[in-house]
């Protein structure tokens, strides 16, 4: 058991170096969370009067429902990036049992590293909670228009809440990982890297179809959006996997579009790597599509989510709304739909670097043979990088699109309830939403960088 667990830790400490964006994702999920059934703890230590002392208890208990839904969020993005752990790793569980251990040794290895990597993103998290409790404090004093002063706070409920909720979700993964690995046949698990990725459209007529299905369906999701709000707040999660499919098919039939039409080019088509870097993404689409579909709507949704917060909370600060305690009962829904909307970005953002990384891997031995063949590294260089942004500017293009019509539903709200300062607002969300996906494409290019060109 002692070999087992120096195992798992060695494999930890390789993969903190090479998915760092995993491994502080998951910290600043933790953190996150903590910091969210913080908040009233933060609060009360700012000596609140008893009007807000009653807002707050209320604010409390939505405020502990709510975060089951975030743990679920949280989930989806755990068991995601522990899928792409997994495949890349295939190949190496393959050869721990080609070296003797046997399938049962090889699960305690995936469940410790698993119970490492949680243990490790939780007591990072909550650290970092603490440290950071001002200012999550000042956030939520912002949010509730209460009394801020600087003070440290940490509160042993919301750990022990936390730290429940990650035993629960590395739990149920770690069970999900063993059993995937145990129910491989060793020589699937020896060629799982070489698998290839095809394109699959169809022909002209199925390209046809699809692209009216997405038209209908996107159609229904905008129009209701705009013109029959109620309906589309009443069906939200349905039409939220509407568009997710619509977009996905756009996703497809766009890089099938942009793929034939560079290679109509000739000339700037075979000019350095445009063809191979073309290639590459031509290549991924079938497998990546649902995924920058679910980017994009995240990312959508999340600055919906931020603008009505904000609405919900300072936008109404008049002196009417304030007088009739309008601005005090709506806080703790727009701390809720601010803190939902960071959550979603976070998530949107995570998922979108670890399948940049999971295609990294794959690129990792074509990219070799170009160093072979004598190609040039800063040219392999600028492909991964034109790759790169595609990939983040894409979703981001998608999702301010999809914010055109969801937007008018949050300015119907915010017009109904008389708050003030929705374009301000938006300019701000949207500026941070801009900023945060171009700091995270920068990490990722880094990191994609590293594992890609490392044998060139």
């Amino acid at each position: 058991m002692q070999l087992y667990l120096k195992l798992a830790l060695g494999n930890v400490r390789r993969g903190a170096r090479d998915y760092s964006v995993y491994f502080a994702t998951l910290g600043f999920a933790a953190c996150l969370l903590y910091s969210f059934v913080a908040s009233t703890y933060h609060l009360r230590a700012m000596g609140l009067s008893p009007e807000q002392l009653g807002v707050l208890g209320s604010a409390g208990d939505i405020l502990q429902a709510f975060s089951v839904f975030t743990v679920l969020v949280f989930l989806f993005l755990v068991r995601y990036a522990n899928r792409f752990l997994l495949r890349r790793r295939k190949r190496e569980f393959a050869l721990y049992e080609l070296c003797g251990m046997g399938r049962a040794a090889v699960s305690v290895v995936l469940v410790a590293e698993t119970a490492l990597v949680g243990a490790g993103a939780l007591a990072c998290g909550l650290a970092a909670g603490a440290a950071l409790s001002p200012a999550f404090g000042a956030v939520a004093a912002f949010v509730f228009d209460a009394p801020w002063r600087l003070a440290f706070s940490f509160s042993p409920d919301s750990a022990a809440w936390t730290a429940g909720c990650f035993a629960v979700v590395f739990a149920v993964n770690a069970v999900d990982g063993a059993r995937d690995i145990a129910r491989r046949p060793l020589i699937e698990l020896m060629s799982a890297e070489r698998a290839p990725e095809r394109m699959r459209l169809g022909g002209r007529v199925a390209r046809g179809g699809q692209a009216v299905l997405a038209a209908v369906l996107l159609a229904v999701v905008w129009g209701s959006c705009v013109f029959q709000p109620v309906y589309f707040i009443a069906f939200i999660i349905p039409m939220g996997f509407a568009a997710c499919f619509a977009t996905s098919l756009v996703a497809r039939l766009g890089v099938a579009a942009w793929g034939e039409r560079a290679r109509g080019r000739s000339e700037r088509y075979w000019d350095g790597l445009t063809a191979f870097t073309v290639r590459q993404v031509e290549a991924r689409v079938s497998s990546t599509s649902m995924a920058l579909a679910c980017v994009c709507v995240l990312v959508a949704v999340a600055v919906c989510m931020m603008v009505a917060g904000f609405v919900f909370s300072i936008g109404l600060r008049t002196p009417e709304m304030v007088s009739a305690g309008i601005a005090a009962s709506m806080a703790p829904i727009g701390y809720i739909g601010i803190f939902y909307g960071a959550v979603f970005l976070l998530s949107a953002v995570a998922v979108l670097a670890l399948q940049q990384l999971s295609g990294a891997v794959d690129a990792r031995r074509a990219y070799g043979v170009l160093g072979q063949l004598g190609c040039d590294r800063a040219l392999m260089r600028a492909s991964v990088r034109r790759q790169l942004a595609l990939y983040f500017a894409a979703p981001l293009a998608g999702a301010l699109v999809h914010d055109v019509f969801g937007l008018f539903l949050v300015a119907f709200l915010a017009f109904a309830l008389g708050a003030e300062g929705l374009f301000a607002i938006v300019a701000g969300v949207l500026a941070f939403t801009v900023g945060l996906m171009a700091a995270y494409g920068a990490i990722t290019a880094r990191a994609v960088e590293r594992v890609v060109l490392a044998r060139v």
